[in-house]
């Protein structure tokens, strides 16, 4: 678990290095190398209508996270979902979940991301079908605070998360993030 505060230690130590010293050096690189850290499964609450543009789904108990990171989803947990004009579903996430783990230590989520469906995809959640990973573009970028010794370094994380499933129906969504 410790690598990820290291490699953010050389991260800032490159930049540092770059910025500071001669030309000689060589340029950073641009590859990102992500690395698997937790399934979340949330059990999604019917919506609240705030207007036209914005909804609030709130995460159910039942919820919970696999991998690095074990636990399960306590209240409060909701997004705040906007909706973009647009003749297919486009999204802006706003979301704060809040992670008990197995330990029983908290650790605090939030993103900001995006859903993106084509016209035919819309029509298919509209209906309640399940959307999986390839029908629609559903990323989002978690970062999390903790006190937790143990998880103290999810603090030092950017995350990216991808939608695994969406089954509107029966309000779940699955989503795997890495770091």
């Amino acid at each position: 678990m410790n690598t990820h505060v290291r490699c953010s230690g050389l991260a800032a130590m490159g930049v540092t290095a770059f910025l500071f010293t001669t030309p000689a050096i060589a340029q950073p690189s641009t590859t990102i190398n992500p690395e698997y850290l937790m399934t979340v499964y949330l059990r999604k609450e019917p919506t609240i209508g705030v207007d036209p543009g914005l909804v609030i789904s709130r995460d159910s108990a039942g919820g919970w996270v696999k991998g690095k990171v074990s636990g399960a989803i306590i209240n409060p947990s909701a997004d705040w979902v906007r909706a973009v004009p647009s003749d297919h579903l486009q999204l802006r996430l706003d979301g704060r979940v809040t992670i008990e783990t197995d330990e029983h230590e908290i650790v605090y989520m939030s993103y900001g991301g995006r859903m993106n469906c084509d016209k035919e995809t819309t029509d298919r959640f509209r209906k309640g079908d399940t959307l999986r990973a390839g029908d629609c573009y559903l990323v989002s970028a978690p970062t999390f605070q903790t006190k937790s010794e143990k998880y103290s370094w999810l603090n030092d994380v950017q995350v990216v998360g991808k939608m695994v499933e969406y089954k509107p129906g029966q309000g779940t969504l699955s989503t795997i993030f890495s770091s």
